[in-house]
C-alpha cells in the first residue's frame, strides 16, 4: 500500500512558486490515487481568500487548481483556523469550501496520521 503524504502549504500565492508547487504535488498525487492531504498553514491560508486578482500581481491564478482538487480525488483538505484569524481572513467566504478548519491541537494530530510530510 502507498504511504500517505501530507503537503503543508505555508506560502501566500503571490510570494513565489511554493504555493503553486504544493498544489502541483497534490494534484499529481491525486492523479495517481495516493493517499494525500493538503494543509494550508501560516501565509498559505491566503490561497483560500475569495476573489483574488492575480493579474494585478502578474501571477497565474491558483483558484482553478484549488477547485480541481476534488476532481483529482483529493478530499483531505485542511486550513489552520488560527493562521486565518491572525491574518484577518474570513473563512466563511473562502474559495475552497471543502477544506476543514482545524484548531492548533488538531494540526499536531493530523501531521501524526501521515507517513510523510512535505512543507513548502
Amino acid at each position: 500500500m502507498a504511504k500517505s503524504l501530507l503537503i503543508i502549504s505555508r506560502q501566500a500565492p503571490w510570494s513565489g512558486p511554493n504555493a503553486r508547487e504544493a498544489l502541483d504535488i497534490v494534484l499529481a498525487g491525486g492523479a495517481f490515487d495516493l493517499p494525500i492531504g493538503l494543509l494550508f498553514l501560516d501565509d498559505g491560508v491566503f490561497q483560500l481568500a475569495a476573489k483574488q486578482d492575480a493579474k494585478v500581481l502578474q501571477q497565474k491564478d491558483l483558484s482553478a487548481n484549488l477547485q480541481a482538487l476534488p476532481m483529482f480525488g483529493v478530499e483531505d483538505l485542511y486550513v489552520c483556523g488560527h493562521s486565518a484569524a491572525e491574518r484577518g481572513l474570513d473563512l466563511n467566504g473562502r474559495s475552497l469550501e471543502e477544506a476543514r478548519v482545524l484548531v492548533t491541537q488538531e494540526i499536531t494530530a493530523l501531521i501524526d496520521r501521515y507517513d510523510q510530510v512535505i512543507t513548502l
